[in-house]
């Protein structure tokens, strides 16, 4: 193994050490020998890496953005109708919330006051909704206009991200069941009963697992 191969994996196990102390404890209560300790990392080695807490922190954000934008951009690539498509990405990021430390943790620290950086996770997911919302009234699968769209827009935005705040309390609330539950409400709200009929508010499965796939 080279030094560069090396320097990677350590800093690889610094991010998911800290991940797991900063989803356990918050930002505030984290502590930097703890994180090293974590991963089994000497204090000297974590500082070469990173200046200070803050630091880490970002870099705990920056991987689990990469991996969310990396998801939905793969999701994306699959789709069949906007709808769809935005079903087949929230279980797909659901998935990822469930198996993915430094997604829980960065996306926490995203919404945190304690640790504030350019990133807003929160923002983003609005924005690819609203999207996918706009792509769906051009497919005619949506009635009403902008203004019914905005509505909606910020249901889906208030449920998802209300699912993903109860599932730090406990991992059900983000489970295969629960999504599929929130999209037999929600679609019937969304779509006339014509075009509803096509609709898997379960997901696609083929498009959720290939979304979870490593890219290049």
């Amino acid at each position: 193994m080279t030094k560069q191969e090396r320097g990677t994996r350590t800093r690889d196990a610094l991010i998911r050490s800290a991940a797991g102390e900063f989803h356990q404890h918050g930002y505030a209560l984290a502590t930097l020998s703890a994180i090293s300790v974590g991963a089994g990392v000497s204090p000297g080695a974590l500082h070469f890496h990173f200046e200070n807490k803050a630091a880490i922190a970002e870099a705990v954000e920056d991987a689990a953005c990469t991996t969310l934008r990396r998801t939905a951009r793969i999701a994306y690539g699959h789709r069949s109708n906007a709808l769809q498509n935005l079903v087949d990405t929230t279980h797909a990021l659901a998935r990822l919330f469930r198996e993915d430390i430094v997604v829980r943790a960065g996306f926490r620290l995203s919404c945190s006051n304690h640790c504030r950086t350019e990133l807003n996770l929160r923002q983003e997911w609005q924005s690819c909704v609203q999207q996918r919302l706009a792509e769906a009234a051009d497919e005619g699968l949506l009635g009403g206009g902008a203004v019914r769209q905005q509505d909606l827009a910020r249901t889906i935005v208030a449920a998802t991200i209300g699912l993903v705040t109860l599932s730090q309390d406990s991992g059900e609330w983000l489970s295969p069941h629960a999504v599929t539950g929130m999209w037999r409400t929600l679609l019937p709200a969304l779509t006339a009963p014509e075009s509803l009929a096509g609709l898997e508010p379960e997901g696609t499965p083929a498009v959720i697992i290939h979304s979870l796939a490593p890219v290049g």
